[in-house]
């Protein structure tokens, strides 16, 4: 299964060094010196981490390929890929196992669509699309999130009012009553 570890963001320095946003949480393992990482682009190939450093909590990781802050630069917004094993853990889940799964409260009311996962901090996102062009954005909480359901292609909620666009729409009906 292949699995993002990270995007590159900003080449760092003469050498060649790029800064990096993580989609793991084990960067230590994933980005270990010697490992070869794929990449989303055809031009780019695979590119074997050199050395790491981090610096204010950010990570920083110069390839093997890469020469010079010319060659970084050129690889900005690139993603990096690596091939793993499936996860044992019960309530782990990867962006590609959650995009496409829909999204129903209790009552089995269709919601939406998940069309990706957003990182933050002390959560990760599910932005679900609740409509062609509308995305909400929905906390991957115990309190919010009753079943996922990979199997089944969906997901349960119990969102707190105000949460979902729909309830914002109807808030504004009533408003208008």
């Amino acid at each position: 299964m292949e699995l993002n570890i990270a995007r590159i963001d900003r080449a760092q320095g003469l050498r060649g060094e790029v800064a990096l946003t993580l989609f793991t949480d084990d960067p230590d393992s994933r980005l270990a010196v010697g490992t070869q990482l794929e990449t989303d682009r055809d031009d780019a190939g695979s590119l074997t981490i050199a050395s790491t450093r981090i610096y204010k909590s950010r990570w920083y990781v110069r390839f093997e390929e890469v020469p010079d802050r010319t060659a970084a630069e050129a690889l900005q917004g690139t993603i990096l890929t690596a091939d793993i094993e499936g996860s044992d853990e019960e309530d782990a889940w990867y962006a590609h196992e959650l995009t496409g799964l829909h999204v129903e409260l209790a009552d089995g009311t269709v919601v939406g669509t998940v069309i990706g996962l957003e990182h933050l901090p002390a959560q990760d996102l599910l932005v679900v699309a609740e409509r062609p062009g509308g995305r909400t954005l929905i906390p991957m909480v115990y309190e919010i999130l009753l079943d996922v359901d990979i199997a089944g292609r969906r997901i349960v909620v119990d969102p707190p009012g105000g949460l979902l666009e729909r309830d914002q729409i109807e808030g504004q009906e009533d408003d208008a009553l």
